[in-house]
């Protein structure tokens, strides 16, 4: 087996691993404790980031403020009022983040990564909540829905920002209007697609940040659409993103233009494909077309999935744009030695673009992934129990920090261990990844 193409760096530290590190959490929050407006509103950042960290079973507010501060029932009340009903600004304390992230982890390729998670919920008061598909159970369920923008580069990965799906009958019933207000949710909220909010999150941090990227790394979900794909090449960024089996693309471009005036109306103003040229081809046809010389055995080191064993190819072709071609782009195909499974990706990458870049751009998906995984886990980004717009996204940012702040110190502690530091209790807790002995 070749020598396994690396992505990124496997975060190994947890909460569990933090014993007497106040100090260092006082110092992180110490960051972003300015852009509080109120010395109250600091504390209890301060305490919701330290119970974020906590090794607690569950870190809704009551356990999470009963931990920290103790038995206060006002404190409580305070807390739920800091996180739902709070006027500080998320979106600031994100900004900030984004600065730390590049100093920390920031490289010139860096790979911003889209994705979305999903949190199932009881009853119907929560924002957002609905029944629908729920990746999380992997089936339809009640359930929030979540879109996140991730970051990783060769020295590690987390989250950048989020966003709350709101299913359109949310933002167009009047039977939702009663929801809509308890919620709070801002009047100005117009229905957006997940692959419209994620554009909002890349265009944020493309415009009010120097993070450092250069890739743009999606699944089928965002992938098939072209719109995002053409605003994300808009802006500079090159996008490996995985499309459905599918998908159409032309081999080679094929010949358009303005169908013969009969000299009757207006002349024609509309290009079309020339009469006798070829309908665009599923990228699976195309993949099954391709001689086995084309093929390469590669191995992708997939975080705690260990190594994975792949057969890629890659083949210039021509995009669908409504109906016509569109840009020049690769095809990257990637089919599991193991399963047979077939992956496939489109991008824009300019075409002398070596094939192991593309590669290991096909293996970045696993960081958000693993980071929705750390959060769920150990930050309690799926425990909260508040039911409003801004209690969500207060939440959210929150852990996103708490996250970072694992990140940094996992970071921290590398370095001063030296090239091959001994394992964290976390990453011991865990076992061995798959594919290790």
């Amino acid at each position: 087996m070749s020598t396994p193409i690396e992505t990124t760096a496997v975060l190994d530290l947890t909460p569990g691993d933090l014993d007497d590190l106040v100090e260092e959490l006082r110092a992180y929050h110490g960051i972003y404790s300015p852009l509080f407006q109120r010395r109250e509103q600091r504390e209890w950042a301060a305490h919701y980031l330290h119970g974020l960290l906590l090794d607690l079973p569950r870190k809704s507010i009551e356990p999470l403020v009963l931990a920290v501060e103790g038995v206060q029932p006002q404190a409580v009340r305070a807390m739920q009022q800091f996180i739902s009903e709070g006027s500080w600004d998320g979106a600031a304390l994100l900004h900030r983040h984004w600065q730390e992230v590049d100093r920390d982890l920031g490289e010139d390729d860096g790979v911003l990564i889209l994705d979305g998670s999903d949190f199932p919920k009881q009853g119907e008061t929560s924002v957002g909540v609905k029944r629908q598909y729920c990746g999380e159970l992997g089936k339809r369920a009640n359930c929030q829905a979540g879109v996140f923008l991730g970051y990783a580069s060769r020295k590690g990965y987390t989250l950048l920002d989020r966003r709350l799906y709101l299913p359109q009958e949310w933002l167009t019933e009047a039977a939702y209007a009663e929801r809509r207000r308890r919620c709070g949710v801002p009047k100005e909220i117009t229905f957006t697609t997940k692959p419209l909010l994620g554009w909002e999150m890349i265009h944020a941090v493309r415009q009010a940040s120097p993070l450092r990227c250069r890739w743009v790394v999606c699944d089928e979900a965002f992938g098939r659409d072209t719109d995002l794909l053409d605003r994300i090449a808009g802006l500079g960024l090159w996008y490996l993103a995985e499309v459905p089996h599918d998908t159409r693309v032309w081999p080679q471009r094929p010949a358009t233009g303005l169908l013969p005036w009969s000299g009757r109306g207006r002349p024609p103003t509309r290009v079309r494909l020339l009469e006798g040229e070829p309908e665009p081809t599923r990228v699976a046809e195309l993949a099954a077309r391709l001689p086995a010389r084309c093929w390469r055995r590669r191995t992708i080191k997939e975080g705690s999935k260990g190594p994975l064993g792949a057969h890629v190819a890659r083949v210039r072709v021509i995009g669908v744009r409504q109906g016509l071609p569109g840009p020049e782009v690769w095809l990257v195909l990637r089919r599991n030695v193991l399963t047979g499974e077939l992956k496939t990706y489109l991008s824009n990458a300019p075409a002398d673009t070596p094939l192991t870049t593309l590669v290991r751009r096909s293996g970045m998906r696993w960081p958000i992934e693993t980071a929705f995984e750390d959060g769920k886990q150990y930050l309690g980004m799926g425990d909260y129990e508040v039911r409003s717009w801004r209690g969500w996204h207060h939440h959210m940012t929150l852990v996103i920090l708490a996250h970072f702040f694992l990140v940094r110190l996992r970071l921290r502690l590398k370095k001063s261990a030296g090239p091959d530091p001994a394992p964290s209790a976390g990453a011991a807790a865990r076992g061995p990844a798959q594919g290790e002995v």
